[in-house]
């Protein structure tokens, strides 16, 4: 049987041949149009000069900056292929290619290949060597990236892995343009993206090494895929915002090297990062690597490096945007989430542990249902009395209790403050609390400016770290007021993030305020941010306020049924 088998397999391929022929005579004779191959030439006359630049008789291998100009010239060439000899290569239609020598430090000599191609591929090639000196050396950041104690730890290596757990691991912004606040050195177009981003998620097993060796340092991503942006992904005409394996990402996997070399974009040499100049290093992977992210370019600036932290910049080629990376050697455990926080250091602190009245020594009372000026519900229409009755405000087992009561046909609760007893610039706040449940309940966290009382509101500046309204327990805002001195204006910008357990849990409610930012999180996840400057009211001592109203501007309506509801918090701390 399987003879007969293989007998009818041959006999219909060679049926299948005949019947392709016969359709092929048939088909070229219906051709009244006859067609002829060009004439196959290889380019003459090749020559190649090199200007090193910096060049003369006292720098006879250049000026250190290890730059060469290769100008190509040939007779019916196409283009020109350059193999620089240090493990790069180019493509130059018009012969002339500026190329940096940066794998070695001191002089070195290179063998250059450079091949001209002409019509049908035929080529035409010719080698020479080029001296080099090589003055820029950035040992540190090699030793950051290897793992390596110095230059002659030959052979370690260290693993580098996308920064997960951190906000803004990856950004995006203009390349050079500036509108006034240094845009072009940071992430100004997009910087907003959380730790373990579900559509970023199937880049995050990326595993990255490098390695110092014999000749250098080399570079191998280990473990893809590759993330497109969609920014390039038309580039590739592939779908975007995605990963793509090494058959759309060719040049991911491979042992490459890296080459080290100063800095010459403009955000590197004339901006900075949170006001910390670029460290105006930048370093290539050869043969077209890259760190995980693909947007057809290999060249990093480095921001900072240090030995746990790597932050880069590489600008998509076509020279349209700017993409900022942020890298660690210590692999995230998935669902982990480090903030990133700038204040560490705790300078004050509640913990509620003393059972009674809140401590006077750090907290005081709003009383009544008018403000310092006379403005009737506080100015919004609450409904409550502020009351200092163990029955609206009392610490007892651990935690801080305010409680919004109805009384009769009336409302009480307790509004407490650190006005005069604490007030600071900058920092970091934290509050861990439980939120009321009943509709019509306005729990907030917040802190106001402590000139209220002479310059009112909104000049004063008020910092919301946690409102919630009354209508809606499925999310929390985060808002900033103040006054708009240009339009005359009051000014507002607010965030909102959503939160299943409000009430059966306690939630971390977080502000990050300092003299460039406020930013805003919830259980450490940054979801707000405004940028600060001299023109804001955010620049001068603040005073923290814990509540709870009821009904008015945010409360909304309250539950004819509304008995009582409580906000319980666990501790209050500040941190510079």
């Amino acid at each position: 049987m399987s003879i007969k088998n293989k007998n009818f397999k041959m006999k219909k391929i060679t049926h299948n041949i005949s019947v392709f022929f016969l359709l092929l005579v048939g088909f070229t004779s219906c051709q009244e149009e006859s067609y002829e191959v060009g004439e196959l030439i290889a380019p003459t006359n090749l020559n190649v000069s090199v200007e090193i630049v910096g060049q003369d008789d006292n720098n006879p291998n250049g000026d250190g900056s290890a730059v060469v100009v290769f100008t190509a010239t040939s007779d019916n060439e196409i283009n020109y292929q350059f193999n620089f000899g240090d493990g790069r290569t180019a493509v130059s239609p018009t012969g002339i290619v500026e190329h940096r020598y940066s794998a070695n430090v001191g002089v070195y000599t290179y063998n250059v290949v450079v091949n001209a191609t002409g019509t049908g591929g035929l080529g035409t090639s010719t080698n020479l060597e080029v001296t080099i000196f090589n003055s820029f050396k950035d040992e540190e950041a090699e030793n950051f990236l290897t793992g390596s104690s110095d230059v002659s730890d030959i052979g370690s290596s260290k693993k580098w892995y996308w920064q997960a757990n951190v906000a803004v691991h990856v950004g995006l912004g203009p390349v050079e343009d500036d509108y006034g606040n240094g845009e072009f050195s940071y992430e100004a177009w997009w910087n907003l993206i959380q730790p373990w981003d579900e559509e970023k998620y199937c880049m995050y097993d990326n595993e990255f090494v490098f390695t110092r060796t014999a000749n250098g340092i080399s570079f191998e991503q280990t473990i893809g895929p590759a993330f497109i942006p969609g920014a390039y992904a038309g580039e590739l005409g592939v779908a975007g915002d995605t990963c793509h394996d090494e058959t759309v990402a060719t040049t991911m996997f491979g042992e490459k090297n890296v080459s080290f070399f100063p800095s010459s974009s403009k955000a590197a040499l004339e901006g900075s990062y949170n006001e910390v100049p670029y460290r105006q290093t930048s370093f290539e992977i050869s043969d077209g690597g890259f760190m995980g992210w693909y947007v057809g370019a290999s060249t990093y600036d480095i921001i900072s490096i240090s030995d746990d932290e790597l932050f880069v910049r590489i600008i998509q080629a076509g020279n349209g945007f700017a993409w900022y990376h942020r890298f660690t050697s210590t692999k995230p455990i998935e669902g982990d989430v480090d903030p990133g926080y700038e204040y560490t250091n705790l300078v004050w602190e509640d913990d509620f542990n003393t059972d009674g009245a809140p401590d006077s020594s750090k907290w005081t009372y709003d009383l009544g249902t008018t403000d310092i000026f006379g403005n009737n519900g506080w100015g919004n229409q609450e409904a409550q009395s502020y009351t200092n009755n163990a029955e609206n405000v009392i610490v007892e087992n651990g935690s801080l209790k305010i409680t919004a009561k109805k009384e009769g046909n009336d409302y009480t609760s307790a509004r407490i403050k650190t006005q005069g007893l604490y007030n600071f610039t900058y920092g970091r706040v934290e509050v861990r609390a439980k939120l009321p449940s009943e509709q019509g309940t306005w729990p907030a966290i917040w802190m106001l400016g402590s000139n209220h009382p002479t310059v009112g509101w909104p000049s004063s500046g008020e910092i919301d770290i946690m409102e919630q309204r009354g209508n809606d327990k499925s999310y929390v805002e985060g808002t900033c007021h103040w006054f708009n001195t240009a339009g005359g204006n009051n000014a507002s910008y607010g965030e909102t993030a959503s939160i299943d357990t409000p009430s059966s849990e306690f939630h971390l409610y977080t502000v990050e305020w300092s003299e460039s930012a406020i930013k805003i999180y919830l259980d450490d996840i940054q979801y707000y941010e405004l940028p600060n400057s001299g023109d804001l009211p955010f620049n001068s001592d603040f005073y923290l306020i814990l509540n709870v109203a009821m009904g008015g501007t945010n409360g909304g309506d309250i539950d004819p049924a509304f008995t009582e509801d409580t906000m319980e918090i666990d501790y209050v701390r500040v941190f510079q």
